[in-house]
């Protein structure tokens, strides 16, 4: 294929998985084979929104030595074997996709596939052991995957997916089909476990629900609407979706115009005051979210994203309306110095040094909360190791976040 030709595909592909929905922000990565010695691939930190020609990086299969002076994905390695092994594929997706990512963190395969799915990935989708992210064992776990399978696609434990394809229409129609198997195969379990009808992921929400607020010493915190704000200058904007914000003084904690107070805005005050980095705070109640903060516990990394933008921990404290000041704290106080905290019964803020940053990690938090609820269908899941979690979160830090809030 012409190398020009091959990139506008790759740009082409980036833009409408974004719309799909199944690659987001910068995460994940896009190649097309040239030839039986190259292929061109998405550079290493870049929006795909953004992408030209020149972004896109040739590499050779072999070594995977590049020209130029942009940097390849730190995935490239894992796109050249897939090249290598399979020599029919000449389009090769990977991406963090939401139900991809549920099933990767349980090390399950899944099996028997039936049907028009079963045409366009195959009869299986092997899941890949764990590696950290563009490390060897990451590749070597992939190539054992699709090795073992004549499958499109391939699960990356606690990672993602890979999906593969004759051409980038193909690719694309695995990574659709990919994340229907993979929430068919969630629902299912929920069924048998259950013994509830379920038809869809929201009933496994409510499933699980009922199973953390059953228990007779299940004690609910009360609850109360969510509000997103931003830090400028000597003040703060604070205010519930789709309402005018009151406007506040971040020294004094005095309101100074705009619209009414509302019920969080201490617990936003009390996050500023101690936090001088933090200039954007969002709180989601996403339903996946309330589901986890209803468990009221600690709750560790499931998935390598939740690792590098949230840490190898997220505390949950309570926040109660009626004792603002007193309660805020507490929260600040398990906040700490990372990116989230949950609130019991009430989801979880995610705070950040700009919006960009603090949208990264909302959505990060939510795809972790879906996963966290499909684990609780199946025993024993292990969270990522702290030493893994560690490292992650301190790489991202160093390398990562700078370069993607431009």
């Amino acid at each position: 294929m012409d190398i020009l030709e091959a990139k506008n595909i790759v740009i082409k592909a980036g833009h409408e998985l974004l719309k799909a929905g199944l690659i987001v922000r910068t995460w994940g990565n896009i190649s097309c084979r040239i030839n039986d010695k190259q292929f061109v691939i998405t550079p290493s930190g870049m929006a795909y929104d953004s992408l030209t020609p020149d972004d896109i990086v040739l590499v050779n299969i072999a070594d995977l030595s590049y020209d130029g002076d942009v940097k390849p994905s730190s995935e490239k390695g894992i796109h050249a074997s897939c090249y290598e092994l399979r020599p029919d594929i000449n389009f090769v997706i990977h991406t963090h996709q939401k139900n991809a990512s549920v099933v990767s963190t349980l090390g399950l395969d899944i099996n028997n596939i039936t049907g028009a799915a079963a045409e366009i990935i195959g009869t299986d989708v092997p899941c890949a052991s764990y590696g950290l992210p563009g490390q060897p064992k990451l590749r070597e776990g992939v190539i054992g995957a699709i090795t073992r399978s004549s499958s499109k696609a391939a699960i990356m434990k606690h990672h993602g997916a890979v999906c593969l394809g004759v051409d980038y229409d193909d690719a694309f129609k695995v990574a659709q089909t990919l994340e229907d198997v993979c929430e068919e195969f969630i629902i299912n379990r929920c069924c048998e476990v259950s013994g509830r009808a379920v038809e869809a992921f929201s009933g496994v929400v409510d499933y699980i629900t009922d199973v953390i607020t059953s228990g007779e010493k299940y004690m609910p915190a009360k609850e109360f609407a969510p509000c997103d704000s931003s830090r400028k200058g000597d003040f703060f904007f604070v205010g519930e979706k789709d309402k005018s914000a009151a406007i506040i003084d971040t020294k004094s904690g005095a309101w100074v115009g705009g619209g009414e107070i509302p019920d969080s805005a201490d617990l936003h005050w009390e996050i500023y005051k101690k936090r001088p980095d933090v200039n954007f705070i969002r709180h989601t109640k996403e339903e996946n979210v309330v589901a986890v903060s209803r468990k009221g516990k600690i709750i560790k990394p499931l998935l390598d994203d939740f690792a590098q933008l949230c840490g190898p921990v997220v505390k949950t404290a309570i926040f109660n309306p009626n004792s603002t000041l007193k309660s805020s704290k507490k929260v600040a106080k398990a906040l700490g110095k990372r990116n989230a905290v949950f609130l019991k019964d009430n989801g979880a803020v995610c705070v950040a040094d700009n919006q960009y940053n603090a949208e990264a990690v909302e959505l990060v938090m939510e795809k972790h909360a879906k996963t966290a609820v499909g684990a609780e269908l199946y025993a024993e899941v292990k969270p990522i190791g702290p030493i893994d979690a560690h490292l992650m979160n301190f790489i991202y830090k160093i390398k990562y976040s700078k370069k993607a809030g431009k």
